[in-house]
């Protein structure tokens, strides 16, 4: 091959190659180490804290999440306590109203209930004379047509009295 031929024949030539790609290297290495690299890494450390700080915020806010949560809680169970609370009360109001108006029931419904008996037994009492009555006529009836004979009013009354009463 001719190119590698032409690296033996001409050593100068191979020492001014080493020399220019030394020297290419080296500007390569003072502009890209000396001015890119430190941007870079400035660069680079601003977004590690910015990562950081944003980290920390977020926890800060999780934080503050967290202890919002808790106070709603509490503050929710509070409520809650407080309405069954208020529940309870109500509902011995309820009782005590309901418990008021059926023994106002019952009251009213003794007295109906007695004022019906007292007229159930003037009812049956004098019922119970006019039956009288009338099973004294029909004995003084029956006693004049089967025997003839005629009975007085005042017997026939004792007379079926006496058998109503033990009849």
């Amino acid at each position: 091959m001719p190119q590698i031929g032409q690296l033996t024949e001409d050593s100068w030539y191979l020492i001014s190659q080493i020399f220019w790609l030394l020297l290419v290297f080296g500007a390569i290495y003072l502009v890209i180490g000396r001015s890119m690299l430190p941007k870079i890494e400035a660069t680079v450390d601003q977004r590690d804290r910015k990562i950081a700080d944003d980290l920390a915020a977020a926890k800060a806010a999780r934080d503050a999440a967290d202890a919002a949560e808790e106070d709603y809680r509490q503050r929710s169970n509070a409520v809650r306590a407080d309405a069954q609370a208020l529940i309870a009360v109500a509902k011995n109001e309820a009782s005590a109203k309901a418990a008021t108006r059926l023994a106002e029931a019952n009251a009213k419904i003794e007295t109906q209930l007695t004022a019906a008996e007292a007229e159930i037994d003037a009812a049956r009492r004098s019922a119970m004379s006019e039956i009288e009555a009338v099973a004294a006529d029909a004995a003084a009836a029956l006693v004049a047509r089967v025997s003839g004979v005629s009975v007085s009013a005042a017997d026939a009354n004792r007379a079926a009295k006496a058998a109503l009463t033990y009849g």
